[in-house]
């Protein structure tokens, strides 16, 4: 065997190897788990900002009004125009919920290349509760999703159990939530688990109504939440996912507020990287939300999936380089394919074959096990993370989302221009965008 066999033979067993290890991981964590006692309810601020809509946003928006909470709650929704077609939408849902401290902000001029940002500067500074989450405008939520996703706040040690990758790879996920019991005569406002800094959670693709969105979602609903996990497995988690974040207004102004935030792309990244370099520890709660999006087309999901490409690159520059090792299809395709080339024979040589040098019989046998096992990892991990069968992908679009990944992989490092809502801009080697 030549060392361009061998080459792609070790890399295509590592692939294989690594993502049983990512599958093993989600396997651990406990998806769906919600907290057994949901008596710790202190007041939280959700800054919501906002811009356009689609058929889908009013019932996204109402589901934050719809909470099973006993805690008070302000809603900030923030708008750059006041001729924005989700303001009719917003002001209907304040009419309709007149028991909920809602309240639509008109922003004024935004400073920041990230006018998301520029919103939540302008939106935190009318917060009256020290807890503040934020949340994206497409994210959909069940009705207990407050009363879980305070939980690992809670100052009693059993709130929110221990934390994934708190104590590295000793901290068995499994135990990451457990129940709540506040102390005698309820616990106040302020009774905060210390070391918990920012409290987030997973995020599922809920409506992929095309098959490019269909891809994408395999993306989403497979891979990026049990890469999370993996990680969290090697080291405590130092960033956040950004479909929902909670974290203290205290730890917010330490970080200079989402003002100091206001040219980074990954925003989400950084509030969670700022916190936890402060010594505080980022929490996922096992309640998953959900993302309702408008329709995408090929290109408008290649964008989005190369901007995110670039921003990881950015930020995580060489996990980001070494991540195209896991790609448990496109190794097994390439060594199976040099196998075909090499040689001509047809059937299996027998037991020597692993002995003396995988041929090619040996070696289709094992690149296609490999291939099939990815597909079936990936097709278990959809059906656990999303408990509508009809929204998973089917499995033939599984290797075409790992070679398509591939190529998203080696573009993120041919450029730092990224569109982003209809803005073209460049990224920095520090994260921070410019026109």
């Amino acid at each position: 065997m030549t060392f361009l066999h061998i080459t792609l033979a070790v890399l295509a067993l590592l692939s294989g190897a690594l993502a049983f290890w990512q599958w093993l991981a989600a396997r651990r964590f406990p998806l769906h788990r919600r907290a057994a006692d949901t008596s710790f309810t202190p007041a939280v601020t959700l800054l919501k900002p906002l811009k356009g809509c689609d058929e889908t946003t009013a019932a996204s928006l109402a589901s934050w009004f719809h909470q099973d909470y006993a805690g008070p709650v302000q809603i900030l929704f923030g708008v750059a125009d006041p001729a924005d077609p989700v303001c009719p939408i917003v002001n209907d849902l304040i009419a309709q919920n007149p028991k909920c401290h809602a309240r639509l902000v008109i922003c004024g001029k935004m400073a920041g290349a990230n006018a998301k940002v520029a919103k939540l500067a302008e939106l935190a500074e009318l917060a009256e509760h020290d807890l503040v989450l934020v949340s994206d405008a497409d994210v959909r939520i069940p009705p207990d999703f407050l009363a879980n996703i305070v939980a690992p706040m809670h100052a009693d040690g059993r709130a929110g159990g221990p934390l994934p990758g708190g104590g590295g790879a000793s901290v068995p996920a499994s135990r990451l939530v457990s129940s709540l019991a506040p102390p005698k005569g309820g616990a106040p406002e302020t009774a905060y688990r210390a070391k918990v800094g920012l409290v987030c959670c997973f995020y599922r693709l809920a409506n992929p109504t095309t098959t490019a969105m269909r891809w994408e979602a395999i993306a989403i609903n497979a891979d990026f939440w049990s890469q999370v996990l993996q990680a969290a497995g090697l080291k405590s988690l130092d960033f956040a996912l950004g479909a929902v974040m909670l974290t203290r207004r205290k730890l917010l102004d330490e970080i200079g507020g989402f003002k100091a935030l206001a040219d980074c792309l990954a925003d989400d990244y950084q509030l969670g990287h700022r916190i936890a370099r402060r010594g505080h520890r980022i929490a996922l709660c096992p309640v998953v939300v959900e993302c309702w999006d408008a329709p995408a087309t090929w290109r408008g999901v290649w964008q989005h999936q190369l901007r995110w490409a670039r921003t990881i690159r950015v930020c995580q520059p060489t996990p980001y380089f070494f991540s195209i090792l896991s790609n448990a299809t496109l190794w097994p395709i390439l060594w199976l394919a040099v196998e075909l080339k090499k040689t001509s024979v047809t059937f299996f040589r027998g037991p020597d074959s692993l002995a003396g040098g995988i041929g090619l019989p040996c070696g289709i046998i094992i690149a296609v096990a490999l291939l099939l096992i990815r597909i079936a990892m990936a097709q278990n991990l959809q059906r656990r993370f999303t408990p509508n069968r009809i929204l998973v992908s089917p499995f033939w679009l599984v290797p075409v989302k790992d070679l398509f990944q591939a190529l998203i992989w080696f573009c993120a490092f041919t450029g730092n221009t990224v569109e982003w809502r209809g803005r073209r801009m460049k990224l920095k080697r520090d994260g921070t965008l410019v026109e």
